[in-house]
């Protein structure tokens, strides 16, 4: 009966077109009238403890460092620094998106900015070159979602704050899984690419090579800072939030010189207005949450779970399955919301490294970006690319279907998100 004035309640308020945030509210206030013990001074309260959180403070740094990553100049030297690397070979401006994908997700943690910013840059050279537009649109959206994978991860934060696990150690278990995606990317362009009869640009010599790695520096080196300041333990996650903005304004206006002072209040702004959606959902996350844990929702949702608790590989398949199902619906965040209070607790009873699944929980979310006809990340792309979201799909498939494989096969060998950690640690 909990679960289903649970289920109700917040889809019924989603369906009246309420905001999230206010939908999980709706859901709280569902479980204290189901419970008889409404009052509106501990919701309250708990609305601000939900938001108290030292955390929650890397969000608004993380944010801002983004901003000024696209606007001073860093993103830009880093798809300049790969093209005269790989962008003379065939399907080059491919591994040129991917590439810059990956080092832009260890930078900024938002799969949208990235998917744009990339978009943005490239689109025009590959549709010029004759690259198949669709196709390559889909790339970039499938490279968009490692950011939410790769430390320093937003989505890897907040589900650190609700699920209480340590938030260093799932941005140093992110890193891999990141690269697997990475690596996914590259074998499933190299295949679908592979008979395209496009524009090669000119290989570039050792001297243009050279020029554009000083000219990159600044921005190459940026992640191994912030992904080495954790691992010895320099900084932690939040104040790395507060180096990582403070890198980037240096660079983007001092030495880059490509950000004017004036263009600091409206990024600020900017940032300051992603933030306040974000923390505010957190905010009403733990609200429900709380709620959740007193109704015992998490109980009735392992005695469904219980044939496949004697199994933690199948149980994570079941799992797995079922968030691909739910992204498929909600987005990145009400995904995250909704599902972290409600599973924690079975996975804590099944004994499965609650590490491991963050990691996995998120990149499952990050592919629901991708997944019609939610996905905020596909809505971007096609803005970017201007085409339709049937076109922009026949070309993700590939795509989309190697992340998942990905996924999956991490769901199989958990070592390979395990090892690093204990490698990095």
């Amino acid at each position: 009966m909990t679960v289903a004035v649970f289920t109700i309640s917040l889809l019924g308020a989603m369906a009246l077109g309420m905001p999230i945030a206010f939908a999980l509210l709706v859901c709280a206030v569902a479980l204290m009238v189901m419970q008889g013990q409404i009052d509106a001074t501990i919701l309250s309260q708990k609305l601000i403890e939900g938001a108290d959180s030292f955390p929650l403070l890397a969000i608004p740094f993380f944010m801002l460092a983004g901003e000024l990553m696209n606007a001073g100049g860093i993103s830009k030297r880093i798809v300049a620094f790969a093209l005269t690397w790989v962008g003379h070979v065939r399907g080059g401006l491919g591994l040129v998106a991917i590439f810059a994908a990956v080092v832009m997700a260890a930078i900024s943690g938002s799969a949208a900015a990235d998917a744009a910013a990339i978009g943005t840059l490239l689109i025009p050279m590959m549709r010029q070159a004759g690259y198949n537009v669709p196709r390559s649109a889909g790339l970039i959206a499938a490279g968009g979602v490692i950011a939410p994978v790769i430390p320093p991860s937003i989505g890897l934060i907040v589900f650190g704050v609700i699920a209480n696990v340590s938030i260093g150690k799932l941005f140093l278990a992110g890193i891999f899984p990141g690269l697997m995606m990475g690596t996914a990317l590259v074998l499933t362009w190299l295949w679908v690419a592979r008979k395209d009869k496009v524009a090669i640009l000119p290989k570039q010599g050792w001297g243009l090579r050279l020029k554009a790695g000083i000219d990159g520096i600044w921005a190459l080196v940026m992640p191994l800072g912030i992904i080495g300041g954790l691992k010895f333990g320099i900084f932690t996650p939040t104040e790395a939030g507060v180096a990582a903005c403070v890198y980037a304004f240096v660079v983007g206006a001092f030495v880059y010189r490509e950000l004017p002072l004036r263009q600091l209040y409206p990024l600020l702004v900017s940032a300051a207005r992603s933030t306040a959606v974000v923390v505010f959902l957190i905010a009403a996350a733990l609200v429900s949450a709380w709620l959740i844990t007193l109704s015992d929702v998490p109980g009735q949702v392992s005695a469904m779970l219980e044939p496949f608790m004697g199994n933690k590989i199948l149980l994570m398949f079941v799992i797995m399955a079922i968030v691909v199902i739910v992204g498929t619906a909600l987005d990145f965040a009400p995904t995250l919301m909704i599902l972290t209070p409600v599973l924690m607790p079975v996975i804590k009873q099944a004994g499965i490294d609650p590490v491991y699944f963050g990691v996995l929980f998120i990149m499952n979310n990050a592919i629901g970006l991708i997944t019609p006809p939610v996905g905020i990340v596909l809505n971007v792309i096609c803005g970017v690319a201007k085409i339709p979201m049937s076109d922009l799909m026949k070309g993700l498939w590939p795509f989309l279907w190697a992340e998942i494989a990905v996924l999956f096969l991490l769901v199989l060998f958990p070592d390979l998100v395990l090892i690093p950690l204990k490698w990095l640690s």
